[in-house]
């Protein structure tokens, strides 16, 4: 009886790994040959002319600087505006607040606030800062909307780190007489701060490549924004609509393959980052 157990247990757990190996393999085959296919149809366009010229011409022939700096600039400046919000927010959940009903209302809100589609974002972003505060399409509108987008990313992330520093290394800082905010400041988020760092890097390689958010909020014109009033279109924006309307294929591919590269660049930081903080804990 006991070793007809054991063959059904090893049974399910051989055919369990089965299953697992199988969907991990999928998983990567699928990726691996996207990847795959915008190397080869987009390498051939990464040359410096690509990258710092200006496109021109009706097939938007040329470079495509100026779609760099404008995602660039609408990326820095959604997360100058979210990342204080959010640690601050984070850190009044995690230390502060005294947890019930309320604190769990505002996690749920915050989870549900995450799981909003981009393009309902863009399009509250559309009636909230482009028309209802007359900002028009700019790089503010498009930061903004952002920003909400990935405010509750960026909270949830960092209360999750504020929570995995150890207990005792409060006790320690109160046992020396320290202020409930001089722990937080200085002992708390410090020993946090890899794991906001990862989950800020994060939520900037998402909002490089989003395209819903900024096209109803920055609009789609080919010039290099200057001040946070300027309209402007981001890459992915620009890779949208060659791909749609057929023109100049080749630098779709080259301008997806360098954002591609500049999205893995951001998450391969974030990784790294990861990996140092468990070396120095460990």
């Amino acid at each position: 009886m006991q070793s007809r157990e054991r063959m059904n247990k090893r049974a399910t757990n051989a055919v369990a790994l089965t299953v697992i190996w199988m969907a991990a393999i999928a998983t990567v085959a699928a990726l691996g040959t996207i990847l795959v296919y915008v190397f080869v149809n987009g390498i051939g366009q990464i040359t410096p002319s690509f990258i710092f010229t200006w496109p021109h011409g009706v097939n938007m022939e040329g470079g495509i600087w100026p779609t760099i700096q404008a995602t660039v600039y609408v990326t820095g400046l959604s997360m100058l505006i979210t990342t204080p919000i959010a640690v601050l927010a984070a850190v009044y959940l995690a230390e502060y607040a005294v947890q019930g009903r309320l604190v769990s209302t505002i996690r749920f809100a915050a989870d549900s606030l995450a799981s909003v589609p981009s393009i309902v974002m863009g399009l509250f972003g559309l009636a909230a800062f482009v028309e209802g505060m007359g900002m028009r399409l700019s790089v503010l509108a498009a930061a903004l909307a952002l920003s909400f987008l990935l405010l509750p990313i960026i909270v949830r992330t960092t209360e999750e780190a504020i929570r995995a520093v150890p207990k005792y290394i409060r006790w320690g800082s109160y046992g020396l007489g320290a202020s409930k905010w001089q722990t937080v400041s200085r002992i708390v988020l410090p020993s946090a701060m890899p794991r906001i760092t990862t989950g800020v890097i994060l939520a900037a390689g998402r909002a490089m490549g989003e395209t819903a958010v900024v096209i109803y909020t920055m609009g789609t014109m080919i010039n290099g924004p200057v001040s946070p009033l300027d309209p402007g279109r981001t890459m992915p924006v620009h890779l949208m609509l060659m791909a749609q309307e057929g023109i100049n294929m080749p630098g779709a591919y080259g301008t997806a393959l360098l954002l591609v590269l500049l999205v893995l660049g951001f998450n391969l930081t974030a990784r790294y980052i990861g990996r140092r903080n468990r070396r120095m804990q460990g």
